[in-house]
C-alpha cells in the first residue's frame, strides 16, 4: 500500500478524484472550485482599506481559506513523508533539450540550475520568477480566476468565458514553452 502512496497516481485515478472535487463542493454547500480568490480573501481580511475591490464580505468567503489551508497542508505533509528516494523522473527528450541550456540537476521538483536564491539575482532568474510570477499574477486577475477554476469548475459548468479562458490560458502556455521559454533559458 506505500508503494501506492509514494508513487505518482496515473491520469485515470487522479483526474477523476480532482474533477469530482466539482461536484462536490456544490453538492455540499454550493461552492465553486478556485483558488486565485483566496488571495483577495486573505488582503481583505487582513488589510482592511477604502479600496472596493477588498470592501466586501470576506467571512462569508472563509471555507475557501481552509480549503487552500488543506491544499498546503496536503502538499507538506506528501513532500516531508510520502516522497520516494527516487529522483523525479524525466522524459530523455526533455533531458536532452534542457543540457543545451546547463539545465543537468533533476533531484527537486524543479530544476535547482534555474530556481536557486542564487539564479534570483541573474537576468534569466528575475525573468523566470519575478517577471513570470508577475505576468501569472496579473492574468489570473484579468481572466477573473485561475487554470482550475476555470478549466475545472467553469468547463464542467459549460461557461462560455472558462472555455474563452481555458483556451487562452493553453495557448499561453505553448507560446511560452516553445517561444519564450528556450528564449530565457539561452540568456
Amino acid at each position: 500500500m506505500s508503494a501506492f502512496i509514494t508513487q505518482p497516481w496515473p491520469w485515470y485515478i487522479a483526474g477523476p478524484l480532482i474533477g469530482l472535487m466539482v461536484p462536490a463542493l456544490l453538492l455540499l454547500g454550493n461552492k465553486s472550485l478556485g483558488i486565485s480568490s483566496s488571495l483577495r480573501h486573505i488582503c481583505a481580511a487582513c488589510f482592511p482599506s477604502k479600496i472596493p475591490f477588498f470592501r466586501y464580505n470576506w467571512r462569508k468567503e472563509v471555507w475557501n481559506l481552509f480549503f487552500v489551508l488543506g491544499i498546503l497542508t496536503g502538499g507538506a505533509i506528501a513532500a516531508l513523508f510520502l516522497t520516494g528516494s527516487e529522483p523525479v523522473q524525466v522524459a530523455p527528450a526533455l533531458v536532452a533539450d534542457l543540457a543545451k541550456y546547463g539545465i543537468h540537476d533533476y533531484s527537486n521538483l524543479v530544476p535547482l540550475d534555474i530556481i536557486n536564491w542564487h539564479a534570483l539575482f541573474t537576468i534569466r532568474g528575475f525573468l523566470l520568477m519575478v517577471a513570470g510570477g508577475f505576468l501569472v499574477g496579473f492574468g489570473t486577475r484579468y481572466a477573473g480566476g485561475c487554470t482550475s477554476g476555470h478549466a475545472i469548475m467553469g468547463l464542467s459548468n459549460l461557461q462560455w468565458p472558462s472555455l474563452v479562458a481555458t483556451i487562452c490560458f493553453m495557448t499561453g502556455g505553448f507560446v511560452v514553452a516553445n517561444l519564450i521559454l528556450p528564449w530565457v533559458l539561452s540568456l
